[in-house]
């Protein structure tokens, strides 16, 4: 091991004899500072040593920088290292990393929740399929967490504050507190990988917050969209064909193809092939990413058919660029209800609730199931279900497309058929015994 023996005599220099120095070399001043200059002149400082019989050079900093007193002072506290069996190189990389450890745990103490929330969303919003999936991130995070852990250091939120922020609305809004619970756990796991916390992640559902909280299912079985009786369908449609304008047309199409309305309203002149009277959904507009073919009745045909003679853009139920809101065709079922109460239209089996333009889709599953004989994965294609890769592949190696064309074809032949009254007072009398 290696003292300071053998370092020399000490002070051999003179700050006016270094700034003379024109020449490149090592210079020592003793006690193993050298000042280094280099072929283009530049000068700085070098303490040379010996450790575990191997010989060291440790940069100490420029001329300009560090004078030669100051050089003089780093050079003696090397030397008592070494007297301390210390290597000096070795002590300063240490201390570097102490002083990183140390910033980042500053770094993590003021990164609060919200700061990382912020962050979250704004490193991961480019990938989300629309502007509208990162405003209800944003407003969720607002609403429910950012007024309990929002000011918080995200590196002390712990599995008490999850639950303070979950358990207000885990029983009244289960669906909208299990989503909160998901980005709360995606936010957390950022800010760890990104170092400004540490640990388990409080907010994880498996194997944690499973054994404290209650799972969605069991705190409240999930109410299914008002739909309308199937057998109110052909009065229904008697009377919403008889409104004009753009939304009462559109809402007409999504009962007779008995898509979600996002794909209706999103609906392109080019998705259209009326000859083969044929609607191709692309992928990336469907809630299974995956392509839907839907087979158009007569009727649905040419309500795009009409539409095509004063188009102005490139939706089919829009006259500019921007697809009709959601709102739009609850509105046309809104008005059709006027100030009745209980509503005209209305579901029965939820407390005569009005009917909204998603419960159409339950509506003609329940006329497919009891008015027809087409298999179950039939009716579940048609509405773009997910039914089982195995099953999927046997039915779209067969005429599936063909039953699905037959379906719809009914389907709107139902719809064009207004039940008469004692037909619709015999089956609510059936069903109300």
């Amino acid at each position: 091991m290696m003292a300071t023996k053998g370092l020399g005599a000490l002070h051999k220099l003179s700050a006016a004899g270094v700034s003379k120095l024109k020449e490149p070399g090592y210079f020592g001043d003793g006690g193993g500072l050298y000042l280094q200059v280099s072929p283009s002149l530049s000068k700085s400082w070098i303490f040379r040593f010996k450790i575990h019989g191997k010989s060291r050079e440790m940069g100490l900093g420029s001329l300009n920088a560090l004078s030669l007193a100051d050089a003089r002072e780093k050079a003696a506290d090397c030397r008592r290292l070494l007297n301390d069996g210390v290597d000096p190189i070795e002590a300063r990389r240490l201390k570097k990393d102490q002083e990183q450890r140390d910033a980042a745990l500053r770094a993590a103490t003021s990164m609060t929740f919200a700061a990382c929330a912020k962050a979250y969303i704004s490193a991961h919003s480019p990938g989300w399929k629309n502007s509208k999936h990162a405003s209800q991130w944003t407003n969720t995070i607002e609403t429910y967490a950012a007024p309990v852990v929002g000011l918080l250091a995200v590196q002390d939120v712990d599995t008490g504050f999850v639950l303070r922020v979950l358990e207000p609305i885990w029983k009244e809004k289960p669906e909208t507190a299990s989503r909160l619970r998901g980005r709360l756990e995606n936010i957390l796991d950022w800010a760890t990988v990104r170092g400004f916390r540490a640990g388990d992640n409080p907010a994880r559902w498996r194997g944690h917050l499973e054994a404290l909280l209650p799972s969605r299912e069991k705190v409240r079985a999930v109410r299914p969209m008002p739909a309308l009786p199937f057998i109110q369908a052909g009065a229904f449609m008697a009377e919403l064909r008889a409104r004009e304008g753009l939304a009462a047309l559109a809402l007409e199409f999504q009962i007779l193809t008995a898509a979600r309305s996002g794909e209706v309203r999103g609906a392109r002149w080019e998705e259209f092939d009326l000859e083969a009277k044929v609607w191709t959904v692309p992928a990336a507009r469907m809630k299974m990413k995956v392509e839907h073919a839907v087979p158009l009745s007569t009727r649905a045909a040419a309500i795009v058919e009409r539409l095509s003679k004063t188009k102005t853009g490139p939706l089919v139920f829009s006259t500019g660029t921007k697809p009709l809101s959601d709102m739009t065709l609850a509105s046309v079922i809104k008005r059709m209800n006027g100030d009745s109460e209980p509503p005209t239209w209305r579901d029965p089996k939820q407390q005569n609730a009005a009917v909204v333009p998603h419960g159409f889709r339950s509506m003609f599953r329940d006329w497919a199931a009891e008015r027809t004989s087409y298999a179950s994965e039939v009716v579940e294609m048609a509405l773009a279900h997910a039914i089982g890769n195995k099953v999927e592949a046997a039915y779209r190696r067969g005429d599936l497309f063909e039953k699905r064309r037959r379906l719809m074809n009914e389907w709107a032949k139902f719809c064009a058929t207004v039940a008469n009254s004692s037909t619709v007072a015999s089956i609510g009398s059936a069903r109300a015994a």
